[in-house]
């Protein structure tokens, strides 16, 4: 059973392997691409803004040691689901293999506010962006694991405050934008989603799904990390007071360091040891449970036809 021994360096040579991490300019997606790139793969940095992209390749090279690590920017902006299909097919022009997507990006505890697409800014970025990117991206995956099972992964990025924060009715399908609801709630809804989508994800294109294709998929929960998901976090709490709070949940150990937070991503996404697909990763690297809800196989079925059928009209599929 995994534990808290593991480490970048338990990883294999990644050399000739390519990875996707969304908001992989800050926060654990940094430092996740920094383990991928440390091992010698090709990683792509998702991330809205090119120059804060590349000022981030720019510190990940000078960190490592390397200044030719194989780090690629990739234009992916979450609030636009034009921006998310555009991102999917460049990079499908690009690569003729993919080993591994991790849906890293996500915002937290933010005032309700809508995209342009008309989607609760959470809701989207952390739940509806990422699946559409997946689904876009599934045919590189699958022709990648085709010929060797497992060695085409999905990883998840959701969060234990997926219970924590959450719904009676779990997901709430004729009110995904969750208006009258707290920050926090909304944020939780979004996290469960991310963890639905992983399980049917599995149901369907898993090792044993109905159309298997060899791919391991797995939702991770980081653990609590202190990056600036927390100072967005406005709506949990107000700024002044996250301001004095922060550190001193760091010194008391309530809040672990970002090399913490990447543990879970990388070994469910390039260890050769992990292989139960649809599972729950908790901090660091063991398989954990979700919450009943988060196990609802009827309910994972429901989001995901109904996130089928709206991206199918407004044609993104």
């Amino acid at each position: 059973m995994p534990n808290n021994a593991f480490s970048v360096d338990a990883l294999p040579d990644l050399s000739g392997k390519l990875y996707v991490v969304t908001g992989g300019n800050a926060g654990i997606g940094k430092t996740t691409v920094a383990g991928l790139a440390s091992r010698g793969a090709r990683v792509y940095m998702g991330a809205r803004s090119a120059e804060k992209a590349e000022n981030a390749i720019t510190d990940l090279k000078r960190e490592l040691g390397n200044p030719r690590a194989d780090i690629v920017f990739l234009k992916l902006d979450l609030t636009d689901f034009k921006s998310v299909v555009e991102a999917a097919r460049e990079l499908r022009s690009k690569e003729t293999a993919l080993h591994g997507l991790i849906n890293n990006a996500g915002i937290m505890g933010v005032p309700f506010s809508r995209t342009k697409d008309g989607y609760e800014i959470q809701f989207q970025t952390n739940y509806l962006s990422h699946w559409l990117f997946t689904y876009h991206l599934l045919p590189l995956l699958q022709s990648t694991a085709l010929p060797q099972p497992g060695t085409a992964r999905i990883v998840n990025v959701t969060s234990d405050g997926h219970e924590r924060f959450r719904l009676k009715e779990g997901i709430r399908l004729d009110d995904p934008n969750l208006e009258s609801e707290s920050a926090m709630v909304r944020y939780g809804h979004s996290k469960l989603a991310n963890i639905l989508h992983t399980r049917q994800l599995n149901a369907v294109y898993g090792p044993k799904g109905k159309k298997p294709s060899g791919i391991i998929v797995a939702a991770v929960h980081p653990g609590h990390i202190d990056t600036n998901l927390n100072k967005q976090a406005t709506g949990m709490a107000p700024a002044a007071v996250l301001r004095i709070m922060t550190p001193i949940m760091k010194c008391t150990g309530i809040l672990d360091h970002e090399a913490k937070g990447a543990l879970s991503s990388l070994f469910a996404i390039a260890d050769p040891n992990f292989t139960e697909s649809g599972a729950y990763i908790v901090p660091y690297a063991k398989i954990g449970k979700p919450s009943q809800m988060a196990k609802d196989d009827q309910l994972a079925e429901r989001l995901w036809e109904w996130t089928f059928e709206m991206f199918q009209e407004r044609g993104y599929l």
